[in-house]
Formats: C-alpha cells, structure tokens, sequence
C-alpha cells in the first residue's frame, strides 16, 4: 500500500483541490480531463494510505469531511510554499544569499537598525535574515567563526579586538562615547567631585557580559575588588542602572535621553571619558563579489545619515 508521502505529491493535492472547486467528483473528472472512475481511484488511494475519509459521499456533491477540509487547509499552504520555495530559488540563482545573518552588537541603536530591516524587506527579496544579539568580542566572534556573514558595532582598533582571520573586510561606523551615569537616587548621584576608582570600588558595577563562547572574553571600565552585577546586553546594563541596581558606563546617545528626562545622572570621574570607533565588518567571499543581499547591506552603510542613526537613535522613555 502506498505511504501517504507517496500520495501526498503536489499534482494530489492540485487534483482534490479541483474536486473541491468544481462541486462533484464528475464536473472534476471533466476538468482534469480524466474518466470518473479514474479520479474517483486516485481519490481513494489517498484515502486509503492516510486511513480516513476524505468525501462525504453520500450526496451528489463532493462534500470534504473534517479530515478532507483539513488536508485542503494544509494543501493550500503546502502548494503555496512549494510556489515560493521556486521562485525564491530561482532568485538566488541571480545572486541573492538563501540567508544572511547579522551580528549586531549591544550598543547599536534597535529602532534604526529594524528600519534597516524594513527597507530590506521591501525589496521582496529571496534572501532569509538572521539577526544574532551580541556584546563586546561576541561580535567579532560570530563574524570570525562563521556563524555571521555581516557584524555590525566591532571593534577593531584595540589590540585583543583585532581580526586575526584573514578574509574579514571592515568599514567605519562612526566614533561611540560613553559616560558614566547611575539613577537619582544611588548614593553616587550626590557625590560632589569626580569619582576615583577608589570610591567606584565601594559601590556595584553594572556590566554587559561579553557574548564571546570561543574565545576570550572581555571586561570594560571595572574596577578591581569591586562588586559585579552582571548582565547580558546593553539594554539590559541600562534597565539595571536605571534601576539603581549599579552605576557603570554607557554609550552616551543611549544614556541622554534619561538624563534630560531626570532617570539619570551623569557623573564625573577621574579616568577620562572614553569613546571607541565602531565598524562594520564582514567576510570577504571566495569568489570575490559579495551576494546581492550583503551588497545592499553594505551599501546602507555608505550613507552618513544611517551611520549616525545606528549609533545615536536610541529610544528614551
């Protein structure tokens, strides 16, 4: 006896669709152009490897059972993907990825970055995207271990950060500055003065966990001895301070809007503000030209305006 995927194929399906639409078993058998006794066969055989009733025959009408209705159900979708998955092939055959995943780091602004998307999206394209949250080398990672085709937010000017795989290309995003800042009412919010390490190491730090699983990981701006909240993305290491849970630094187009709104105080400290250059980076391919869809990507990034807004439209209350 046949297995249903055996009859379960795309013609099958077309074919009770056609049973469904033209009312009866004989105004089908005319459209496929097939005797009634032979559509009424082939009918059956589907019914018999699935082991369910699939017509209420007892009506002139073909009426699908709850199990047919069902199958039709799933039949138009299938025949959809099938439509979709051809198309979307013949597509990539032009020069479009199957899929593109995307390492964004932490301290990349989300809104701009899915307005990105969007604008992505609207091109219909074939190619499938994966976005991967990551922080610190957990960025630089994905992108050097192959599991991302494109990062965005690495960095590549500090000595551990540097790429040591061959074949990664990069391009500047703009340069990030981070202050330090903690909620109204933490003890350090009063605190006249710059604050020096020692008077940090009395109080909490808020961290954003380095996503790193390969490699070594990395800490930023702590103070030895002191005690660690730790936390695993920027948005994350924001809500905790506001909170009041810690204090530590934050990139500074994302702490300004709490600032102006009160929820935070920015504080001075004796070790300078620090600020970093951020880069996209991404993997150069074998045969040369990037696939059309990291070509769009890194066209995006060729405007000052989405830089910017990666870097600096961050969200506030």
């Amino acid at each position: 006896m046949p297995s249903p995927r055996d009859v379960l194929t795309p013609d099958a399906l077309a074919m009770l669709q056609t049973v469904v639409s033209a009312g009866s078993f004989a105004g089908a058998a005319r459209t496929l152009n097939l005797v009634p006794s032979a559509l009424s066969y082939r009918v059956r055989q589907i019914e018999d490897a699935l082991d369910v009733l699939l017509f209420d025959r007892s009506a002139r009408q073909a009426r699908p059972t709850e199990a047919g209705a069902e199958l039709l159900r799933e039949a138009a979708r299938l025949l959809a993907d099938i439509d979709a998955v051809a198309n979307r092939v013949k597509r990539v055959a032009t020069g479009w990825e199957p899929m593109l995943t995307i390492a964004v780091d932490s301290v990349i602004a989300r809104d701009p970055m899915l307005d990105v998307v969007g604008a992505f999206y609207a091109l219909e394209p074939p190619t499938r995207l994966k976005l991967r949250d990551e922080t610190l080398l957990g960025t630089t990672e994905a992108l050097t271990t192959g599991e991302a085709d494109l990062a965005i937010g690495t960095v590549l000017n500090a000595g551990s950060l540097a790429f040591t795989t061959s074949g990664i290309l990069s391009r500047p995003l703009g340069e990030l500055r981070f202050i330090y800042a903690v909620a109204p009412h933490h003890p350090l919010a009063r605190f006249e003065g710059a604050l020096t390490e020692d008077i940090l190491r009395q109080h909490r730090a808020v961290a954003a966990a380095d996503s790193s699983r390969a490699g070594p990981s990395m800490t930023v701006n702590l103070v030895g001895g002191q005690d660690v909240l730790t936390v695993p993305t920027m948005q994350a290491k924001l809500a905790a301070q506001l909170h009041g849970l810690g204090g530590g630094y934050l990139p500074e187009p994302m702490a300004r809007p709490y600032v102006e709104a009160g929820h935070l105080v920015q504080c001075r400290t004796a070790r300078p503000m620090h600020s970093v250059v951020l880069h996209c980076a991404w993997r150069a391919r074998s045969a040369g030209k990037p696939g059309r869809a990291l070509e769009w990507w890194l066209a995006q990034f060729e405007h000052e305006g989405t830089r910017r807004a990666l870097l600096e439209r961050h969200r506030g209350r």
